[in-house]
C-alpha cells in the first residue's frame, strides 16, 4: 500500500505560503506558512499532521493490540504532543484515555507499550516517544 500528499509552496520562506493537499481529498489546499509553523499564523503545519498520524496510529495498533487480549473497548482517545527544537523533531508524547470493559490496568498499560513501540508512525520517527496512559 503506497499513501501520498502534495505540498506546494509559493515565495520565500517567512513571506512565502504553501498549501497541503492529501491523495484522499480530505486535507485539501490547506494553508501551511512560516507563522503556522514557528509562530502563531492560521493554517497548519508539518508537525502537527505528524501529531495526527501518530496519535492515530497509535489508537489502532492499540485497539487490534486490545481486541487480540479479547477485551470490548468503550473508546480510547490519544492526544499527541510533537516537540520540534532546532530543526528536529525531538519527542512525541501520546497521552491516552480509554474506556475497555473488563481489563486490568497491567495488561493494559502492557498493551500501551506494545502499540507504542509497534505502531508504523512510531517505528518511522526517529525521536524519543513517550506515553501516559489512563484506563477510566
Amino acid at each position: 500500500m503506497k499513501r501520498n500528499a502534495t505540498a506546494v509552496w509559493n515565495g520565500s520562506l517567512k513571506e512565502g505560503g504553501g498549501k497541503l493537499t492529501t491523495q484522499s481529498k480530505l486535507i485539501e489546499n490547506a494553508q501551511y506558512s512560516f507563522k503556522s509553523r514557528f509562530e502563531q499564523g492560521i493554517g497548519t503545519n508539518p508537525e502537527e499532521l505528524v501529531a495526527a498520524a501518530h496519535a492515530g496510529c497509535f489508537t489502532m495498533q492499540l485497539s487490534a493490540y486490545i481486541g487480540e487480549e479479547g477485551f470490548e473497548i468503550d473508546s480510547i482517545e490519544t492526544k499527541c504532543e510533537i516537540d520540534l527544537v532546532d530543526g528536529t523533531i525531538i519527542t512525541s508524547h501520546l497521552t491516552v484515555t480509554a474506556k475497555v470493559k473488563g481489563i486490568s490496568d497491567d495488561v493494559f498499560q502492557q498493551q500501551v507499550t506494545k502499540a507504542e513501540k509497534n505502531c508504523p508512525v512510531s517505528k518511522v520517527l526517529n525521536a524519543a516517544i513517550s506515553t501516559a496512559a489512563t484506563l477510566v
